[in-house]
């Protein structure tokens, strides 16, 4: 799977651009999962340059970091899978998701 499209790409605001606002506020622009593990990435931010991302990780802590694309990509579990992007994961907030973690 693609996990980084041009169109995508544009939609991330850059590094840091969401620093002073509240969870309520801050669009969650994709969502990248490991279909044979419990981990999902709930990407903010990204910058094309590095291939660094901000969000929220749930893995075996929930929280907000730093990942990178190419780490996504080049990752392989179980029968070979590797990590998916859900392509009908919708419009969602950082604060939703937080919320639906509690």
């Amino acid at each position: 799977m693609i996990l980084m499209t041009h169109e995508l790409e544009r939609e991330f605001p850059p590094l840091y651009a969401n620093e002073d606002k509240e969870p309520e506020d801050v669009r969650i622009i994709a969502k990248f999962f490991n279909p044979a593990g419990s981990w999902t990435w709930y990407a903010t931010e990204y910058d094309a340059k590095t291939g660094v991302f901000f969000g929220l990780v749930d893995g075996l802590e929930k929280e907000l970091g730093y990942f990178n694309l190419a780490d996504l990509q080049r990752y392989r579990g179980p029968l070979n899978l590797g990590i998916e992007r859900d392509l009908y994961f919708g419009e969602h907030t950082l604060d939703e998701v937080m919320k639906k973690m509690l």
